[in-house]
């Protein structure tokens, strides 16, 4: 090494800053049910109250969303959860022989 090169370790001068690390939360999945012609309303109620945890009068409005807009939210939830949503869902739904659609999309 030579004599007048200064490594950063050995300035006593220097001072080395720690950097937070940046860590990006993961991307969040909007679930949401699609409107079909043929499964009931109260079927609906029903999925909203034992999958998402939502009291009647909540799941009620997200039915009549569904029912009027054609789509409704049901959360949003990091993938692997929202991907087991749908999965749960679409399972009762198919067990029920109604044809109620739930899909996952980025929020």
């Amino acid at each position: 090494m030579e004599p007048n090169m200064v490594t950063p370790t050995s300035d006593p001068t220097t001072i080395l800053e720690k950097q937070e690390a940046k860590i990006k939360p993961p991307p969040m999945f909007e679930v949401a049910l699609l409107n079909d012609d043929y499964t009931p309303m109260e079927f609906v109620v029903s999925v909203l109250q034992k999958f998402f945890g939502m009291d009647r009068e909540k799941a009620t409005q997200v039915m009549l969303k569904v029912h009027r807009e054609g789509r409704g939210v049901c959360g949003i939830y990091p993938r692997d959860v929202a991907a087991s949503k749908v999965e749960q869902v679409s399972g009762y739904a198919r067990q029920h022989q109604h044809p109620l659609q739930c899909v996952m999309e980025e929020a």
